[in-house]
Order: structure tokens, then C-alpha cells, then sequence
């Protein structure tokens, strides 16, 4: 199970993102029925679980986080994925990159730090 949970003045295409990543999970063969959490937060959020769990005072891009398996819960779990909205908007936009293009590579670079 995909979710994607967000701010309404975020914009992002849930269908689009949810679509990618159930591409991906296809062409790595990773279980498509393991969980995934993909989260967009704002800069004041970011920074605080960065600081919390990172010890960096700064907003990431991205941070991910592996769950443990909870064979009690009944479902596998990955992860959680947490986006910064804002820097990517700013990251995009130093890279000349479409925001949907690298929202796909944060979102795969996340999935791959789970996996490892």
C-alpha cells in the first residue's frame, strides 16, 4: 500500500507519484505489497525531524526512514519517505529540472536508502 499524504497547498500529482513508484517496485522487484509512507512537509518541519534524528539544523530534500517488519500488524512495511516541498521547488529550479522529474528521483533515491 502507497500513501501519500500532504499539505492541500502543496501541489502534487498523487496519481502520477503513486504510478512511479509502483513502476519501480516492478522493474527492481521489490513486493508491491510492502507499505510505503511518502510524506510532503514544509521547511519548519523538515528541519525539525532533520534535528530530531539527524542532528542537522537544515531542511533535506529528503529523508527516509525504514520500518521494522511487524509480522502483528498484519501488513510488511518499508517506510516513510518525507519530502521538503519547498527546497525541492528551490532544488528543481538550481538544477534547471522539472519539479515532477525530481520528486521521481527523490522519491527513488528514498526508496533505495530503505532497501539497503
Amino acid at each position: 500500500m502507497i500513501r501519500l499524504i500532504t499539505s492541500s497547498r502543496y501541489i502534487v500529482d498523487k496519481k502520477r507519484i503513486r504510478l512511479f513508484i509502483e513502476s519501480f517496485f516492478g522493474k527492481n522487484n521489490i513486493d508491491s505489497s510492502l507499505s510505503l509512507n511518502v510524506v510532503f512537509v514544509g521547511k519548519t518541519k523538515m528541519r525539525s525531524i532533520a534535528s530530531t534524528y539527524k542532528h542537522e539544523d537544515v531542511a533535506l530534500p529528503v529523508l527516509a526512514f525504514p520500518y521494522r517488519n511487524d509480522v502483528d500488524m498484519g501488513e510488511s512495511l518499508l517506510g516513510e519517505i518525507f519530502l521538503c516541498y519547498p527546497q525541492i521547488v528551490l532544488l528543481a529550479a538550481e538544477r534547471g529540472k522539472r519539479l515532477n522529474v525530481l520528486i521521481d528521483e527523490l522519491v527513488e533515491h528514498g526508496i533505495k536508502n530503505l532497501l539497503k
